[in-house]
């Protein structure tokens, strides 16, 4: 199947769930076929422009990445890479490790199994790394993508990374190297987008927070990467062609249509949230949504559900439910 774009970066894509069942000794374990079935739906589906998401980011926060061994992981991106290849998208996941080598033979063991571009985030170190020390890394993780053949894009990611997010200068220069595809900025300052789009308006950048997608597409990004989507997809493709054409007052009715369930992307439990929104979109708040996440409270659940249903609600009334 051809995607409506040649280029994968001006779209929205979907960081999909990883669904668990229960083995013969009660414990939890990947559905595969499940895991397939959801993130091929979420592809199938087209904005009102006729679009559809443009690549699959598998085994990231939102799909138990924190709880998986390599081995799951990796098994996990091969049968994913499945899906990204018979939608004829890329496959995307992340990468972090604690030294430069260590970050150099993941990248090489995601290439491996069909991961396309690398998202590649700061060191795993206590202590913020000096400059330097931050280019080295990423420079590392470029030479070994040549390597393997695949891109990389650096993921400015702060709350994830555990210290200060990349300054712009760090970010300038790791968009200089070749194998850098995009950037993805994950923080809701899009000032920071802006600021490097204007000194560069060739950058190609990524959003990678829900509730910011219009803001950061106004201030230069190309596309960006969902959890939202995979619950709303139609709404969420549209949104982005909203955004790639400047229409930016319809962009905005989806923006503030989703709001309350957006809300829950920039949340330190994100993915159990999403998942739980996901299970009840689908019926299936009972079954698909087990997580090795933390359980959700009785008021944590009841404030996803009625966040979900708000965002529901709403859409419905701009036709964008599927």
């Amino acid at each position: 199947m051809e995607t409506t774009r040649t280029d994968w970066r001006y779209t929205v894509m979907p960081a999909v769930f990883t669904w668990l069942k229960e083995s013969a000794t009660g414990a939890l374990e990947i559905d595969f076929a499940a895991t397939q079935k959801y993130a091929a739906d979420i592809l199938k589906v087209q904005g009102k422009g006729g679009s559809r998401m443009g690549g699959l980011v598998g085994s990231g926060t939102l799909g138990e990445n924190s709880y998986l061994s390599s081995e799951q992981r990796l098994s996990l991106l091969e049968c994913l890479s499945v899906v990204a290849k018979e939608y004829n998208v890329p496959l995307i996941s992340g990468a972090a490790a604690e030294t430069k080598e260590e970050l150099a033979t993941i990248v090489k063991a995601l290439a491996a199994v069909g991961v396309d571009t690398v998202m590649v985030m700061p060191p795993k170190t206590k202590e913020a790394p000096s400059d330097e020390e931050m280019y080295a890394y990423y420079a590392f993780s470029a030479v070994a993508a040549k390597e393997a053949g695949v891109t990389i894009m650096p993921y400015n990611n702060p709350d994830a990374a555990g210290y200060h997010a990349l300054s712009t200068d760090i970010l300038r220069k790791l968009a200089a190297l070749p194998e850098v595809t995009a950037l993805k900025i994950s923080t809701t300052d899009v000032s920071t987008i802006e600021t490097l789009m204007l000194e560069n308006k060739e950058l190609k950048i990524l959003a990678g927070v829900d509730t910011v997608t219009v803001h950061a597409g106004l201030a230069g990004a190309c596309g960006g990467i969902t959890g939202v989507g995979c619950i709303f997809p139609k709404a969420s493709v549209t949104m982005q062609e909203y955004v790639n054409n400047g229409e930016w007052a319809e962009a905005n009715k989806i923006s503030q249509a989703m709001n309350s369930i957006s809300y829950l992307d920039a949340q330190p439990l994100l993915m159990e949230y999403l998942k739980f929104a996901f299970g009840i979109h689908h019926q299936d708040a009972a079954g698909g949504v087990r997580t090795f996440g933390k359980a959700l409270t009785q008021e944590q659940i009841d404030d996803v559900r009625a966040r979900y249903v708000l965002a529901k609600e709403r859409l419905e009334i701009l036709d964008l439910v599927d």
